[in-house]
């Protein structure tokens, strides 16, 4: 029996009242997102309320496939295996990928540590994407005084800026800087009452092997660091605790070392390592590795079938973080990476 691809997994996240539902309900509306299983978790500390099945042809048609109530760790991954169950037995419509819905004060580690860590789950889902909603009216204010929004919009592939129509010139142009900021590496889509092109939220976030290959310049956006290295106020600082950098090196890395460096890291310091992701030369092969980590969980690697056109063979790791500094974490390399860093001076014998 040949095995399945693993179903992608959407997650969409975003501060209270940022438009999540709207721009779901107006998603799902679209055939691309047809088939889609749909995970809502309304209340914080009750976890994914209830479980939402609707396939999308003439009409919606909405089937309730009953209360699931739990909690977001292990009664998540225990929901998405009954999920399979489910479909498996008829009960409910074949899907072709699932769309969780976090609630507003969510933070969205707990969800991405559970696709990574539960094994039936891990080998039946991937990762597809995180899109983040920010309010054009609220969203400065939300983003500074709200943690969570701030992590949501921190961690997201996507962001999309939602109530634009309400929202002023001067408002969007400085929220369009503060996410900069926070987040360049992530596109920035407007939308007014849910507007969005389903594709817009396709094929954003893991490398998929099934594909064997992968839109690099879109996924890891190091340069967008680069190009802003050096700008007054240091834009890639999102406020005293989150804020981006990149690490780049000059020589293949042996992956021992790499995987090495990596474990320190995330063992020691994952509470403020939001996200990770990096495209790696590695010492003796001819094909790229990707890496992607979240706090304190590392995702397998994969491997692509090239580098991308006109690209370097450069290793470069993109580091979205909260409290940690960019000489920390490259002082971790230092000790364990031979490969030299570009920029820093060789570690003293």
């Amino acid at each position: 029996m040949s095995a399945r691809a693993p179903l992608p997994v959407l997650l969409l996240t975003g501060f209270l009242g940022s438009g999540k539902t709207t721009l779901l309900n107006a998603l799902l509306r679209s055939p691309e997102l047809a088939d889609t299983a749909v995970l809502v978790n309304e209340f914080g500390s009750v976890g994914l309320d209830h479980l939402l099945v609707e396939r999308l042809d003439e009409q919606t048609v909405l089937l309730d496939a009953g209360c699931l109530c739990c909690t977001i760790r292990d009664d998540l991954a225990q929901t998405l295996r009954d999920l399979l169950a489910r479909r498996a037995r008829g009960d409910i419509p074949a899907f072709r990928r699932v769309i969780i819905e976090t609630t507003g004060l969510a933070d969205p580690a707990p969800i991405l540590h559970t696709l990574i860590l539960d094994p039936v789950g891990g080998a039946a889902y991937r990762l597809d994407g995180v899109v983040a909603t920010v309010d054009a009216v609220n969203g400065l204010a939300q983003l500074a005084r709200q943690p969570e929004s701030a992590k949501q919009a921190a961690v997201a592939d996507l962001i999309v800026i939602t109530k634009t129509d309400l929202a002023d010139a001067q408002q969007l142009a400085r929220l369009e800087e503060v996410l900069a900021g926070l987040n360049p590496g992530a596109p920035r889509l407007p939308s007014a009452n849910g507007s969005l092109a389903a594709s817009a939220v396709l094929g954003l976030g893991l490398y998929d092997p099934a594909r064997r290959s992968a839109d690099v310049r879109g996924w890891l956006r190091a340069e967008a660091l680069r190009e802003r290295h050096g700008h007054r106020h240091d834009p890639n600082r999102h406020d005293a605790a989150i804020h981006s950098f990149c690490l780049e090196f000059a020589a293949p890395i042996d992956w021992s070392e790499l995987a090495d460096a990596l474990e320190m890291l995330t063992s020691v310091a994952g509470d403020g390592l939001l996200r990770v992701k990096g495209i790696i030369d590695v010492a003796g092969e001819e094909q790229p590795r990707v890496i992607h980590a979240v706090q304190h969980i590392v995702y397998p690697w994969a491997q692509l079938a090239g580098w991308p056109d006109q690209w370097d063979r450069r290793s470069r790791i993109v580091f979205i973080v909260r409290g940690l500094e960019r000489a920390y974490v490259a002082s971790a390399f230092l000790h364990f990476v031979a490969a030299p860093l570009v920029g820093e001076p060789a570690p003293s014998a």
